[in-house]
């Protein structure tokens, strides 16, 4: 089966002190969505940007903004996000007292709702609340950090999510996105791809190879080609 591939490039990588340029650069490029990885210190062992950034990139970009939150606890900074113009939000199940309510919350705020799961962390919980997702997460590094390798045992993690997020369609449920982040590179994007990933999150990949004439738009069309995507 042929699926529809979307690339969402991290502004973790990206230059800061010219955040729009950059935004409006990987627009141009080919991008499907903006990503965001919003990191407390406290989550994990970062601190990174949060609503203000958001809402300073929104008017620079039409496509959506996908903010994954690593943060806890996570219901209070929702709203203040949604507020700021994302249209995607995820959370990881560890970060949220109440997973069924956090999801609900998201979907109140006029977004989409994700689920994200770090590399240790059991897919059980999805079994629950398929029909709350538009987008499952699957952390393919130890979140914290950019430009970390991509962990190996995430491909057979992908098949399980596929796996589920399939049955779920078979059976008249909603469409799911499956994310995978972290490691994704031109080399290793299609056997990503082949594990059942539709939408991939790349940062070093993309912001460590623009080109000096067609600015990003090279490393798209390697990563598409590569994934097999149009």
């Amino acid at each position: 089966m042929t699926r529809t591939t979307r690339i969402a490039p991290s502004i973790l990588s990206a230059d800061f002190s010219r955040l729009g340029d950059e935004v409006r650069a990987l627009e141009a490029a080919g991008a499907d969505l903006i990503h965001f990885d919003v990191m407390d210190n406290h989550y994990v062992p970062n601190l990174t940007v949060g609503p203000m950034v958001c809402a300073a990139v929104r008017p620079h970009v039409s496509i959506p903004i996908d903010v994954h939150l690593m943060v806890a606890p996570v219901d209070r900074i929702i709203p203040e996000f949604a507020n700021a113009g994302a249209n995607l939000i995820t959370f990881h199940p560890e970060a949220s007292a109440h997973v069924d309510r956090t999801l609900q919350l998201i979907r109140d705020c006029g977004c989409k709702a994700g689920l994200a799961f770090n590399p240790a962390t059991p897919l059980h919980l999805l079994d629950h609340v398929m029909d709350r997702l538009d987008m499952v997460l699957l952390m393919s590094v130890n979140p914290g950090f950019g430009g970390q390798g991509f962990i190996a045992s995430a491909i057979a993690k992908l098949h399980g999510v596929r796996a589920r997020i399939d049955a779920h369609a078979a059976a008249g449920g909603q469409p799911i996105w499956l994310e995978v982040d972290g490691g994704v590179k031109v080399d290793n994007i299609a056997e990503i791809g082949a594990a059942g990933a539709d939408t991939f999150v790349a940062g070093s990949a993309i912001f460590g190879a623009p080109d000096p004439d067609g600015g990003y738009r090279n490393v798209f069309g390697k990563l598409r080609k590569a994934v097999g995507g149009s």
